[in-house]
């Protein structure tokens, strides 16, 4: 009687803790969810603050944004796993890590739930660059070795990665002028500092329409209908170049499953609503919104084209 009375009671624990579980997995979520951002303004606060309000209303539990700087993976990284932390961040979350040590690993310590946006960079000039096309850039970069130059800000940044890749693939020696940032390079090209950069499309897109700028293309693979009349660069003189800058959400690794596909199937929802992707739109961003294993395999395929360029580029890492 004591054997059957232990294995009953033994049996009724299993059940009782298989329920609870159940029941914790069909009540999430039940309390605040955070999404964290890397710092206040940028791409990522921009995206997290245009759907927290829809994941709202979504989920029935308040969303808020957390702006935490340059710890803000380290602290999803780092939280308990239960889908209540998640971070929105670009390509540096999973670039970074190849230009210097930080205390995280992309793909230990996330599980990604989606790649919901990307905005394409262009290739920009000063009007007096006497070029009207990629092919005629490349054209004069060649006929003038090491005398033409091109802005870009932080080392490992999409604009830096962007003049590396052109450097590569057209076969030129082009020069690196190192600006504080986008909106520095920004002005020291339409000031005649420089010939050339690869700024976010949207950053560039107004001055191009001022005639502050020329624009030769945008550097999504395919012509952008955000940008109209603007070729694409891997079309109009350099195939399969490409260069965006994504932004995805993604979770402290070992989220359980059940919750991982409650979050992505909530953000897709979330980014498709039509006032949002008109809002994104009008800032020069595309919705994507795809699945966690799509957003993965797009992360690896990054990862390991960019360790390439650092070798075929000679770039420096700490």
């Amino acid at each position: 009687m004591r054997v059957l009375h232990a294995a009953s009671v033994a049996a009724i624990c299993a059940s009782s803790i298989a329920c609870a579980a159940v029941f914790a997995q069909e009540v999430f979520p039940n309390r605040v969810i955070r999404i964290v951002t890397p710092a206040t303004g940028g791409g990522s606060d921009v995206l997290a603050r245009m759907i927290a309000p829809a994941l709202t209303e979504s989920l029935g539990q308040q969303v808020i944004v957390d702006n935490r700087g340059s710890i803000a993976n380290e602290i999803v990284a780092r939280s308990p796993p239960d889908g209540y932390t998640i971070l929105i961040d670009g390509s540096p979350l999973w670039l970074t890590p190849l230009f210097r040590s930080v205390a995280w690993d992309p793909l230990k310590d996330f599980v990604p739930l989606t790649l919901a946006v990307s905005s394409p960079s262009m290739l920009v000039v000063h009007p007096s660059v006497p070029v009207k096309s990629v092919r005629e850039l490349i054209a004069l970069a060649k006929a003038r070795p090491g005398q033409i130059n091109f802005a870009a800000g932080t080392i490992g940044a999409t604009p830096h990665l962007a003049g590396e890749q052109f450097k590569v693939m057209a076969g030129v020696n082009v020069v690196r002028v190192p600006y504080k940032g986008t909106g520095p390079g920004l002005i020291g090209l339409m000031g005649g500092e420089i010939e050339f950069m690869f700024p976010g499309a949207a950053s560039a897109w107004n001055y191009v329409k001022q005639g502050r700028l020329r624009g030769l293309g945008v550097c999504s693979l395919k012509p952008s209908a955000l940008f109209p009349g603007m070729p694409a660069v891997s079309e109009s003189g350099l195939p399969g170049y490409e260069s965006v800058s994504p932004q995805g959400v993604v979770a402290p690794a070992k989220t359980p499953a059940a919750v991982v596909a409650r979050l992505n199937q909530e953000l897709v929802k979330a980014l498709n609503r039509a006032e949002v992707k008109q809002r994104l739109g009008d800032l020069g961003i595309e919705v994507v919104a795809n699945t966690p294993d799509e957003y993965l395999a797009s992360m690896k395929n990054d990862i390991a084209r960019t360790s390439k360029l650092i070798k075929d580029a000679g770039l420096r890492t700490e």
